[in-house]
């Protein structure tokens, strides 16, 4: 599990396709990769990848097709940014939302709007998963979790700080760009709840 506060802004630094999936290498800082063993969770772009080993640069990872055909990990290119984050202890400060890194869908940015020191992005939205993103409520965007703007039929947007351009690489995005997105477990399950109760009532 992770809590959605991006820690690290990393440069890929290797990309190699094999015949069933995509070899990962990541550039990582000390600090980051101190004390990560083999097999750890780490989340990459918001994506839940089991680290391969710590080799002398950073962070190595094997991505299969299905994480390829579901996220935007397939389009990345050595020299570009995505975000880090290792996963959380049961001591830890949940700063942002629960994120599981699994990722429910890809979305262009249809619009960005850059302000002096913040910026705003409009995303576009899934159909399939339309009836759980509300305004004033958590969504994970590159395994950034964030608060969810003005919510419209085709998109929805948000609001990013300065803080979260600098840690992130949110603010290297621009309009056409791929993200990442997770929906809110808790929101599934209440919204998929109130469903069944009111299908439950008027079937009786």
């Amino acid at each position: 599990m992770f809590s959605g506060i991006v820690t690290h802004k990393a440069k890929v630094l290797k990309v190699k396709f094999q015949s069933d999936h995509m070899s990962l290498e990541i550039y990582a800082s000390k600090n980051f990769i101190k004390g990560l063993k083999k097999g750890a969770s780490v989340s990459v772009n918001g994506v839940c990848l089991t680290s391969k080993d710590t080799g002398k640069n950073g962070l190595r990872f094997d991505v299969i097709q299905e994480t390829l055909d579901r996220t935007n990990l397939g389009q990345i290119s050595k020299g570009d940014m995505v975000n880090l984050e290792r996963s959380i202890k049961a001591t830890s400060e949940i700063g942002g939302h629960l994120m599981s890194g699994h990722i429910h869908f890809t979305a262009k940015i249809n619009k960005v709007i850059e302000k002096d020191n913040t910026k705003d992005m409009t995303i576009n939205l899934s159909k399939n998963y339309s009836e759980y993103v509300m305004e004033k409520g958590y969504i994970g965007i590159n395994g950034c979790s964030l608060t969810i703007g003005k919510v419209n039929k085709s998109n929805f947007k948000i609001h990013l700080i300065p803080e979260t351009l600098k840690v992130s690489n949110l603010g290297n995005l621009n309009e056409l760009d791929t993200v990442n997105i997770e929906i809110d477990q808790n929101t599934i399950a209440i919204v998929d709840t109130v469903k069944r109760t009111l299908a439950a009532k008027k079937s009786r």
